[in-house]
């Protein structure tokens, strides 16, 4: 076959990001403007990730995604936008006569087959990751370059962030059409090689209220939110910007753990209430907060998302012996009968299980996969049988 009928085939990876500055509540649900800028760390890909394939063929009669193996209806407002503007970015690309574009490709449709390996809406922004795939993946099919993360904020908010490696702003811009609503890099994966992050799962389980739906009430109901947006986080952005530069982790700690709390008080000052943290999370804050107190210094810090997961930021020399405190006060499901004996610590409260998830670095943005036997559709289009 002619190059031209080849179909044309790319797989690329995206991480996950953890927010240390929350965005929550848009100005305008449409292009997903938030209420405020926020800011991130971009989670190393070793061990979660997002995964997408997407091919490109003549021969296809309509658009079709597969999301974890299962297929998904592509009509999704979301999925339409990613797709939408990065054609759009292509076409004017192709009329502002870039001839290297093949403009038989702009007509083709195209199958997507992505794959997460992490649980979904256990608090982990698999969303974010997702889109970011997605958009990262058409972009090079379609062969676009440049502002990608305005594209991937209209699929999911935070994905704009996980467009870049290391540690991400996210600007709420000004902007109606939101075109200076976007993400930058504050400084590199590299900047801070001894912070880590890690994952505490206190619950794989749905949340009880998605954030879109959760986001919405706060925005009409919270004056707490208001004043935060408005109040709080511009000033709390410069800092944290500072205390990352000079690499100054009591200041970055502190600034995470009080952003966390406020947000989770904006969502009990939300009418009615919304409550993401758990019995188990309220103890992990507890243990964190005793732990740097016995200290006498801020040698650990905690965030939650819209869910009951702790993340946990720390130095590398601090990972194993802190560990050893989870797991002392949070002891694994399976403890071999000892289970009388070892509840006893667990602040009172019995059955608290936390499982480590993982202990990471801060990692790079989305990657190509150029290894063929990587890519999750086959040359017909379709998901390939996977083991």
């Amino acid at each position: 076959t002619s190059s031209m009928e080849k179909p044309n085939i790319v797989t690329c990876t995206a991480p996950v990001n953890i927010a240390v500055i929350k965005y929550w509540g848009k100005r305008n649900e449409e292009l997903i403007l938030p209420i405020n800028s926020s800011l991130s760390v971009t989670l190393h890909q070793d061990q979660l990730k997002t995964t997408t394939t997407v091919v490109a063929s003549k021969s296809f009669q309509e658009d079709r995604i597969w999301l974890n193996g299962k297929e998904e209806d592509i009509s999704h407002p979301r999925l339409q936008s990613c797709l939408r503007e990065v054609r759009r970015l292509a076409r004017k690309r192709r009329n502002d006569g870039n001839p290297s574009l093949d403009s038989a490709v702009l007509s083709h449709k195209v199958h997507i087959c992505s794959v997460n390996n992490f649980p979904t809406a256990a608090g982990l922004a698999s969303s974010a990751a997702g889109f970011a795939c997605l958009v990262y993946t058409l972009a090079r099919v379609f062969g676009v370059e440049g502002e990608l993360s305005a594209i991937a904020r209209q699929g999911s908010g935070s994905a704009c962030r996980s467009m870049y490696g290391g540690f991400v702003q996210w600007l709420m811009g000004q902007k109606e059409d939101g075109k200076d609503s976007v993400a930058q890099q504050v400084e590199p994966e590299s900047h801070w090689p001894e912070l880590r992050i890690l994952v505490l799962v206190a619950s794989a389980e749905k949340k009880p209220v998605g954030s879109t739906s959760g986001m919405q009430t706060s925005v009409e109901t919270s004056a707490l939110l208001k004043h935060r947006a408005e109040s709080v986080v511009p000033g709390r952005m410069a800092e944290m910007i500072e205390a990352i530069g000079r690499r100054d982790f009591a200041t970055f700690a502190e600034l995470t753990m009080k952003d966390s709390n406020q947000f989770h008080a904006t969502c009990l000052d939300t009418y009615p209430p919304i409550f993401y943290l758990s019995s188990v999370s309220q103890q992990v804050i507890n243990l964190v907060h005793r732990y740097n107190r016995h200290y006498g210094e801020t040698r650990v810090s905690y965030t939650f998302d819209a869910g009951p997961n702790a993340v946990i930021f720390t130095l590398k020399q601090h990972v194993p012996e802190f560990l050893q405190v989870v797991q002392h006060f949070f002891p694994p499901e399976t403890n071999g009968g000892q289970g009388s004996r070892r509840k006893s610590f667990s602040f009172g409260i019995n059955q608290c299980f936390l499982n480590i998830l993982f202990v990471f670095q801060a990692g790079p943005g989305p990657c190509v996969v150029d290894d063929p036997a990587q890519h999750l559709l086959g040359s017909d289009g379709l998901p390939k049988r996977t083991v």
